[in-house]
């Protein structure tokens, strides 16, 4: 394992909020599952002799599997308690630890036969400079696969909250517009993009909150006010967000997603 490296803000308060979730994620993370089976599909299944760096590897649900195909992986996270637990789904056999910024990856160019990262770049603000450091410590005809989060993620929620209160509950994340200018200011042009909404059902909004919490996602990038949560507040977004529900009673939280293939040249 990695010495801890000091991060400064805001990604220090987002590598403390996925710290503090480290334990709790697996237990709360069935959409960021689906997403990264969704996203290994692309791949190709048998990896042997490959050396893959899989950047946002939280705890090591992904890196296992593309170990299973035959890859030597480098499991990448910004948080230290992720790799902790990603060392201990994974052990040490065909496996390597870093902790660091996706913004400012610490591996030479050229050095890897296949990127992969899955939810994960949607946490840096302009998604334009992971995806060149993705590219940049790929080889020459190896390719990047990425999944990302895009605008209109959680709307049910967002909605339900702005029926509350003015503050901010949900983050914001990127246009699709956005993300097709971010490829073009890479300058890679072979790539591909596929957008997917998923919509997964929760028995209450609160439900919903407690996974979001669970896996670390309920750090916003503004600032927030103290005491935003009280229980009147989320007795109310629990009646608003009813109006969203089935005839079984569930609530939807939608997703909008971002599939991505980026091949080097």
């Amino acid at each position: 394992m990695t010495d801890t490296i000091q991060l400064v803000e805001p990604k220090h308060a987002i590598a403390n909020a996925f710290s503090k979730a480290a334990k709790s994620y697996d237990k709360c993370a069935a959409f960021q599952r689906q997403v990264a089976d969704s996203l290994l599909e692309k791949l190709p299944t048998d990896l042997s002799g490959y050396n893959v760096l899989d950047v946002g590897c939280g705890t090591g649900y992904c890196s296992e599997l593309l170990r299973s195909r035959g890859a030597r992986v480098t499991a990448f996270d910004l948080s230290q308690q992720m790799l902790i637990q990603a060392e201990l789904r994974c052990g040490q056999q065909g496996m390597e630890y870093v902790q660091g910024d996706v913004e400012e990856l610490p591996f030479d160019s050229n050095q890897f036969d296949l990127v992969y990262s899955s939810l994960a770049l949607q946490w840096c603000k302009e998604l334009s400079i992971p995806l060149k450091q993705l590219s940049r410590v790929a080889k020459k005809g190896g390719v990047v696969y990425f999944s990302t989060l895009v605008d209109g993620s959680l709307q049910e929620l967002k909605n339900s909250w702005a029926k509350v209160d003015s503050n901010q509950h949900v983050n914001t994340f990127t246009s699709q517009d956005a993300i097709k200018v971010a490829l073009a200011q890479t300058g890679l042009v072979h790539h591909q993009l596929e957008f997917e909404v998923i919509q997964m059902w929760y028995p209450s909004a609160m439900s919903l909150m407690k996974d979001l919490k669970g896996i670390g996602a309920n750090h916003l990038s503004a600032k927030r006010n103290q005491g935003l949560h009280t229980r009147s507040k989320l007795f109310a977004v629990e009646n608003e967000y009813r109006s969203y529900q089935n005839q079984y009673g569930l609530l939807p939280a939608t997703y909008q997603v971002c599939f991505g293939v980026i091949i080097n040249d």
